[in-house]
């Protein structure tokens, strides 16, 4: 099913969200519907409290964000309650968009490389190391979580400049091609 994407302004993508058990209700139709509705607007990525809950879950598909011939260099992962252990490398900037703020875009300077402990949708715990395009995509998502948006991480121009554009977003008066909910 595809849930609506929660607009930028909804109270529930400024929160840090709580961790979930094993048992948390129909977390399988939850995890489906996610990659639906992220598939659905032709996302990247996709966090709990885009769809409306304040939970510590995040989808994710790099793969199709590969260049041709380099697909096997991507991820398509389920995150649960993860957990940044470190960051490092050298700082990259890069063009950043998100489905709960449509048509906006902007420079976001995040380090290249990212140590995530965190569990699968079976539970089962990992601590990886990231790099690229995929280090990018989960901080990205890891910020939701944390209640952070990449709005805020824009250089202070690039913020005034969106301003009016996020004020009509949070109105409902800047729609996109695919469901979503304002306040």
């Amino acid at each position: 099913m595809i849930l609506p994407i929660y607009a930028y302004g909804q109270p529930v993508l400024k929160k840090v969200c709580e961790p979930i058990s094993k048992d948390y209700p129909e977390l399988e139709q939850l995890i489906a519907n996610m990659w639906e509705t992220m598939y659905n607007a032709e996302g990247v990525g996709l966090a709990g409290p885009q769809v409306g809950l304040p939970i510590r879950i995040f989808t994710i598909d790099t793969v199709q964000s590969m260049e041709e011939g380099e697909e096997d260099k991507g991820i398509k992962k389920v995150f649960i309650n993860a957990q940044k252990v470190k960051e490092g490398g050298q700082i990259w900037e890069y063009e950043e968009g998100c489905l709960s703020i449509p048509n906006i875009r902007g420079d976001v300077s995040r380090p290249a490389v990212l140590r995530l402990r965190y569990m699968d949708e079976n539970f089962v715990e990992h601590e990886e190391v990231f790099d690229g395009l995929n280090a990018r995509v989960i901080q990205h998502e890891y910020d939701h979580i944390e209640g952070i948006l990449f709005t805020q991480l824009l250089k202070p121009l690039k913020k005034k400049l969106v301003k009016r554009k996020l004020t009509k977003i949070s109105k409902g008066q800047i729609g996109a091609a695919y469901r979503m909910k304002y306040k």
